[in-house]
């Protein structure tokens, strides 16, 4: 789940909190939240298809964590309403679940967060429902391979910038657009906590990367522009002019030896 640029939480006036660096102990229950929720979500992508509805993968999901004995990090965050996000085609983000049936060729993103022992992860996967195109087919590849380029980035040393500058350098090349009202974000206790992540911008800015500092990165491409408009529901994010939309995310720790992936089986 996204934070946006202009975070919800940051609303009460006071200084935004110090990003927070993990002990190994707590990675360690991190790795566990982050290999419950893929293992959730590989779940529910085993039964897609043409006429299911997103309600019956966000069940799949909620009761694949369960079975883990974790908790669902997003049901009843800030109010959401279930257990995964799931957006379709041109929704980039939050899409809730209901009574929509998957169309074959569908674009659909499920994005999803556990919390083990208080500890959060956070997890976003796109995937085509049955018979694809080329266009479909490269956008979901430059979108993971641009999260691929974001997470080399993530060495101690280097400072945020070098992330969404490593995202941005891989997208824009291909004439896809990134979405800057909605960014990545550190991860721990809260499922967001400092600093934020964007997918673009110069290299070499931002808060210097550290050894036990967890970053939620998260690149969201766009077909179209990058502008972005919000539906009635509160919730679900569109592409303003109605382009389709491609969203990846990892749970990644900084260390010693380099960028460490939690969110894997």
């Amino acid at each position: 789940m996204n934070g946006k640029s202009t975070p919800r939480l940051a609303t009460s006036g006071k200084p935004a909190p110090a990003a927070t660096l993990k002990t190994a102990a707590e990675l360690e229950v991190m790795r566990e939240a982050g290999r419950i929720v893929a293992f959730a979500v590989r779940k529910a992508f085993g039964a897609l298809e043409q006429g299911i509805t997103t309600r019956e993968l966000d069940d799949i999901t909620r009761r694949a964590i369960e079975s883990e004995g974790a908790k669902p990090g997003f049901l009843g965050l800030y109010g959401f309403p279930a257990t995964a996000c799931i957006s379709i085609n041109e929704e980039i983000v939050h899409g809730i679940p209901g009574d929509r049936v998957v169309q074959a060729g569908d674009l659909v993103t499920l994005d999803c967060g556990v919390i083990v022992d208080g500890y959060n992860s956070d997890y976003a996967v796109t995937q085509v429902a049955g018979p694809s195109t080329a266009l479909k087919d490269d956008l979901v590849d430059t979108t993971r391979e641009s999260l691929e380029k974001g997470i080399e980035a993530a060495r101690p040393g280097n400072r945020v910038g070098d992330i969404s500058n490593a995202v941005e350098s891989h997208v824009l090349p291909k004439s896809y657009e990134m979405v800057r009202e909605y960014v990545g974000h550190g991860i721990g206790k809260n499922l967001h906590e400092p600093p934020q992540v964007p997918n673009f911008g110069p290299a070499g800015q931002g808060l210097e990367l550290r050894p036990g500092l967890v970053l939620a990165i998260e690149p969201m491409v766009n077909v179209g522009k990058w502008r972005t408009r919000m539906l009635d529901d509160g919730w679900t994010v569109v592409t303003e002019d109605g382009a389709l939309s491609c969203h990846f995310e990892h749970t990644v720790a900084i260390t010693e030896d380099g960028p460490k992936v939690l969110t894997a089986e």
